[in-house]
């Protein structure tokens, strides 16, 4: 699993189960591209990789994922500055307690959690498609069996609820996955999502009220944000999945998702929607 010489791109790792799994990766001599928003964590991220790989010219860009414009701005850096991209891990994700819109009026959490992986993926698609061996790896969760696809109220106009929302995102990650790994499957490009476990991180804090006091409780029980990255880990480097794609992982072990997650035809409709929303 040495990853010497391989650049990874991933969202999401200044903090919790993304940052664990850069700090790992760096260990093992790739290269880190971090997307961040918040500049503060992203420098502290940064030095952390350094000093776990250093040697390395990690870098990181500043975004604000919830924002289309942004979402192809920063992949649009990246793939300029990158010539290859050996790995990248979608790993932004949160949760939100009441319904709120981004700037381009979609409710929160899908935005963040599926057009953010959606939009990225796609505007690095040359890179990856040009690196011979690259991979996909998402953040999913077990939350997606809740979720449900109601293609007439994507954005929960009717009846938000926070958590309902985030298990429908999730189930999102695990259908996109599954349509990448279709129309990808003759460019030499695996993808693969994974449930990391309930893990100790920032995750839910700002959900506010009741739940995000709910939500700190539970993380009293919760596994380690590096518990949590070890199946990013396996999956951005094992040659175990090396020709492995399409699937949805538990510790570091396929496992079969939720029916709805395995409906061809929903992901199918999912990309087509979320091209026509990311204006693709």
């Amino acid at each position: 699993m040495d990853m010497a010489g391989k650049v990874v791109v991933i969202t999401g790792a200044t903090s919790g189960i993304g940052l664990a799994a850069a700090g790992k990766l760096a260990s093992m001599g790739a290269r880190l591209v971090l997307a961040a928003r918040d500049r503060a964590r992203g420098e502290a991220a940064l030095e952390r990789l350094r000093a776990a790989g250093p040697g390395a010219a990690h870098a990181i860009y500043y975004a604000d994922l919830s924002k289309i414009a942004e979402m192809k701005r920063v992949a649009s850096e990246i793939a300029a500055a990158e010539p290859r991209i050996d790995v990248l891990v979608n790993n932004a994700g949160a949760l939100f307690g009441s319904r709120q819109l981004s700037a381009d009026g979609l409710e929160m959490t899908f935005a963040v959690n599926h057009m953010a992986y959606f939009v990225v993926t796609l505007g690095l698609a040359e890179r990856l498609r040009a690196t011979p061996g690259a991979r996909v790896v998402s953040t999913s969760s077990g939350a997606h069996a809740g979720g449900r696809l109601d293609f007439d109220d994507l954005q929960f106009e009717n009846r938000f609820r926070g958590f309902a929302a985030y298990g429908r995102s999730k189930l999102c990650n695990i259908l996109f996955t599954r349509e990448l790994a279709r129309r990808w499957r003759d460019a030499g490009v695996t993808a693969n999502c994974l449930h990391p476990g309930f893990v100790a991180t920032r995750f839910g804090d700002a959900s506010g009220g009741a739940f995000a006091r709910a939500i700190r409780f539970a993380k009293l029980f919760a596994r380690t944000p590096e518990k949590g990255a070890e199946t990013i880990v396996y999956l951005a480097s094992s040659p175990d999945v090396a020709h492995v794609s399409g699937a949805y992982f538990q510790d570091c072990r396929p496992v079969e998702p939720a029916k709805a997650a395995r409906d061809g035809e929903a992901a199918r409709r999912l990309w087509e929607e979320s091209a026509r929303l990311a204006g693709l």
